[in-house]
Order: C-alpha cells, then sequence, then structure tokens
C-alpha cells in the first residue's frame, strides 16, 4: 500500500464505522441485542484501524492544506473545527461505552451511547466530508 492511499483508507474506514453505528442503533431499537453487538464492535475496530492508519499517515506527510479560497474555506474549518473538537472525545466516550455494556452495565451503557452515537456519527461523517473537500473537491 503505499503513502498517498491512506486518505481513501482513512475515509473508507470512517464511511464504515459510521454504517456500522446506524446498524447498532437500528438493532437495538428492534431489540436485536446480538446484531447490535456486533454492529458496534465493528465500528469500534473500524474506528481504530482509522486512528491507527491516520496517525501513521500523518506521522509520515505532516499536515494536509486545505486550497479552497472564500466562503467554502470558512465551511471548512468550521467543519475541522467541530469534527476536531468532538474527535477528541470519541475514544473516551466509545471506550467508556463499550465498556460499560461489556460489564453488563446497561443502564449506564444507554446513559452514556446516546450521547456518545451522535457525536461518534458525527465524528465519521464529517470525517469523510473532510476527505472529499481536501482530495476530491475542485476549487
Amino acid at each position: 500500500m503505499e503513502l498517498t492511499d491512506f486518505p481513501t483508507l482513512n475515509a473508507a474506514l470512517n464511511s464504515l464505522a459510521a454504517i456500522f453505528l446506524v446498524t447498532g442503533f437500528v438493532f437495538i431499537r428492534k431489540s436485536n441485542i446480538r446484531a447490535h453487538r456486533f454492529s458496534m464492535l465493528a465500528a469500534f475496530t473500524c474506528s481504530l484501524a482509522f486512528l491507527a492508519c491516520y496517525l501513521y499517515y500523518h506521522s509520515q506527510v505532516g499536515s494536509v492544506r486545505f486550497q479552497g479560497t472564500g466562503a467554502i474555506r470558512t465551511v471548512y474549518f468550521t467543519v475541522l473545527l467541530t469534527h476536531t473538537v468532538l474527535a477528541a472525545l470519541v475514544p473516551f466516550l466509545a471506550g467508556v461505552t463499550l465498556f460499560r455494556a461489556l460489564r453488563e452495565r446497561f443502564d449506564k451503557h444507554r446513559a452514556l451511547a446516546r450521547w456518545t452515537l451522535p457525536i461518534w456519527l458525527y465524528v465519521s461523517v464529517t470525517g469523510v466530508v473532510i476527505y472529499w473537500m481536501l482530495y476530491h473537491m475542485t476549487v
């Protein structure tokens, strides 16, 4: 795998995490606990793989500058700022939420998951948006 493939891989991992998060939510709403567990563990695994690939890539290339100008630049940095701030919370939130489920503390798991899911989903989706804006948007 070439270093230039990592941004696309990262976007794919974020996309998969988002799909697994939504699927896991649907499964728990239908009381399918086994499928919910599988989906959420898959989302967690995708996010861990993303984090490892992201850190490796940026340790090699540094930061990537956004080339857009004007209003789209403001949009990009607004998305990037909210994404970055919330992304710093996701490992903690996802880890504690998962730990509570594995310890069968479902009351505490459910209470934290109500916050974790939308934040984690936002971070996964905006990660793909940032990728698209950096690498595929013509400005």
